[in-house]
């Protein structure tokens, strides 16, 4: 394995959508979402770990999720779980993983990917990073890596290449904002656009570079703290300085600003699970169209449903069709998938009614 070879694995989310089984103190990255016996971090970790090394892996949390990343990832060291004391999105955290990459090694090359995505072929993901890294080693660029669109969605954001760059790797004319359902459809039609993953690779060296120039104050914040990085004194420093940084996530603070952007168009199947519909159109299917996580279905008349309760639970379900059944401990959840975006209203709405323990 290459000892250049860095990962940051973003697992600080709660994942508000897959409510009731993700919650505040448990969310949906540390839950066996496939029903495969792995939870989404493990299955991550595994993926990065074919080809960098398990001691170059940090796992980017907050602090109240730093036992359950020690518990499921028991190969991983304590120093190697980077704890945010307070939510500042994605810009913050990642200048503050990759100055500590940095220090331990200043030709560090390092991607940043979530934990809780679905990636089919390992090896075409490992193939696409590492076409990325050897880019990064030899160019002062940032990378990232662009779904190729199946359909108009308008829960990304898109990414738009230069259509006349004949290079694997093509120069980013400019990130889009989710669209709305016509301009989507247009960005098919023009065939230069990509979903935005949020997978990305860059040289410590570059990323520092980028925020020292378009993000000074927030570069400055973590800068005065350099020499306590990586020792005894990082902690102190940073509960006290991490919650003084914008609240601001990477592309805002940085790939937008950013004349060296490059984007790789990924040849594995991916998916970002966020929702119960998108875990329901990777799971396999039973003979009458449902999707079932660890329960054992009767179906009546009932078809395009996503069912997820306890282990081995019996469930009897006749005449609805493309519903969301979730069954927990305290919680029963059944929801038209058409309104799956709406759970994170409805959370609000339990919080409000019943409280926050719960949520």
């Amino acid at each position: 394995m290459n000892k250049n070879y860095y990962a940051v694995l973003m697992a600080g989310g709660v994942g508000s959508r897959f409510w009731p089984i993700s919650t505040s103190e448990y969310p949906k990255q540390f839950h066996d979402m496939l029903g495969t016996g792995e939870t989404l971090i493990q299955k991550t970790f595994q993926r990065l770990n074919k080809f960098i090394p398990t001691e170059n892996i940090l796992i980017l949390t907050n602090e109240r999720y730093n036992d359950l990343v020690l518990e499921q990832l028991p190969m991983v060291k304590q120093e190697q779980v980077v704890l945010e004391p307070a939510m500042r999105n994605t810009a913050p955290c990642i200048l503050y993983a990759a100055l500590k990459i940095q220090k331990m090694n200043p030709n560090g090359v390092m991607i940043v990917a979530p934990s809780d995505h679905w990636i089919e072929d390992e090896e075409a993901f490992s193939k696409d990073v590492i076409t990325c890294f050897d880019k990064c080693e030899k160019e002062e660029v940032l990378c990232t890596l662009g779904i190729k669109p199946t359909f108009p969605n308008t829960g990304f954001g898109y990414i738009e290449y230069d259509k006349a760059d004949t290079d694997a790797v093509k120069k980013v004319n400019q990130f889009r904002e989710k669209p709305d359902y016509e301009t989507a459809k247009e960005f098919l039609v023009q065939g230069n656009f990509l979903w935005n993953a949020g997978i990305f690779m860059w040289s410590v060296k570059t990323i520092v570079n980028a925020f020292k120039e378009f993000q000074p104050a927030q570069y400055q914040i973590f800068i005065n703290g350099l020499a306590s990085l990586n020792s005894e004194g990082e902690r102190g420093f940073i509960t006290e300085n991490y919650p003084k940084a914008e609240n601001i996530s990477i592309d805002y603070a940085i790939l937008e600003k950013s004349e060296d952007i490059y984007v790789l168009a990924a040849t594995f199947d991916w998916n970002d699970l966020g929702t119960w519909g998108s875990l329901f159109d990777k799971l396999n299917k039973d003979s009458t169209g449902n999707a079932v996580v660890n329960a054992q279905l009767l179906p009546e008349d009932a078809t395009g449903n996503m069912i997820r309760t306890s282990k081995d639970k019996i469930v009897v379900v006749d005449g609805l069709k493309d519903y969301i059944i979730v069954d927990k401990e305290d919680v029963l959840l059944i929801y038209p998938k058409t309104k799956e975006q709406d759970i994170k209203k409805v959370l609000n709405k339990v919080k409000d009614k019943f409280g926050n323990k719960y949520a």
